[in-house]
C-alpha cells in the first residue's frame, strides 16, 4: 500500500512540477507545460500575454497539416493585435521542435517573436536552432489534431487560414 501511495505521489508531483496553462478553444481544451528552466524569456513573455488576457478572442490563424498550428496574434477578421516589443530568440536552449512542442512564431528577423505561438503537429527538427521551443502539450492531443484537420483557405495575404474560425477562449495558468 505504501508503494502505491509513493508512486501516486511521485506522479502527482511530477505532473505539476512546471507551470501549466490551459488553452481553451472552440475546438476544446489543451494543457501545456512551460519550460521556464530552458526558456525563461519565452515563458515569461507568453505568461505576460496570457495573464493580461491578450490571447482571449484570438484565433488559430494558420494550420498546416503535418507541420504546425499557429495562433495568438489575430482576431477572427484577421486583424493583427498590437503587441509588446519582440524578445530574444532562445532557440539554442536544447529543446526540439517535436510533435506537441510549443514554440515562438517569428518573422524573418531572428529576434522578432512577440505574442504568436505554434504547436508542432509533426517532428520538425529542421526548425531547431531557428525557432525557440518553450513548452509541450501534456493534454489535448486530440484537440490539436482537430485544429490541424481544419479545412483552410487563403484570406488576403494569409494562407492556410481555417475556414471556420478556431477561437482561443482563454489561456490561463492552472498551477
Amino acid at each position: 500500500m505504501k508503494t502505491i501511495l509513493l508512486i501516486s505521489l511521485f506522479f502527482s508531483f511530477n505532473l505539476f512540477a512546471g507551470i501549466h496553462v490551459l488553452i481553451s478553444t472552440t475546438k476544446g481544451d489543451m494543457v501545456i507545460e512551460l519550460d521556464e528552466v530552458n526558456a525563461p524569456i519565452s515563458v515569461a513573455n507568453f505568461l505576460a500575454y496570457a495573464d493580461s488576457g491578450f490571447y482571449n478572442g484570438t484565433i488559430f490563424h494558420r494550420t498546416v497539416k503535418n507541420f504546425v498550428v499557429q495562433g495568438g496574434g489575430h482576431l477572427p477578421d484577421m486583424t493583427e493585435k498590437p503587441t509588446n516589443a519582440p524578445i530574444r530568440n532562445e532557440c539554442q536552449n536544447g529543446l526540439s521542435n517535436l510533435t506537441g512542442s510549443l514554440g515562438m512564431a517569428r518573422n524573418e528577423d531572428f529576434d522578432s517573436a512577440t505574442a504568436q505561438f505554434y504547436i508542432n503537429t509533426n517532428d520538425n527538427v529542421r526548425l531547431d536552432k531557428r525557432y525557440a521551443v518553450f513548452g509541450k502539450l501534456v493534454s489535448g492531443l486530440e484537440v490539436m489534431r482537430s485544429i490541424e484537420a481544419s479545412e483552410v483557405q487563403t484570406v488576403g495575404e494569409y494562407e492556410n487560414v481555417p475556414v471556420e474560425p478556431i477561437v482561443v477562449l482563454s489561456v490561463t495558468r492552472i498551477n
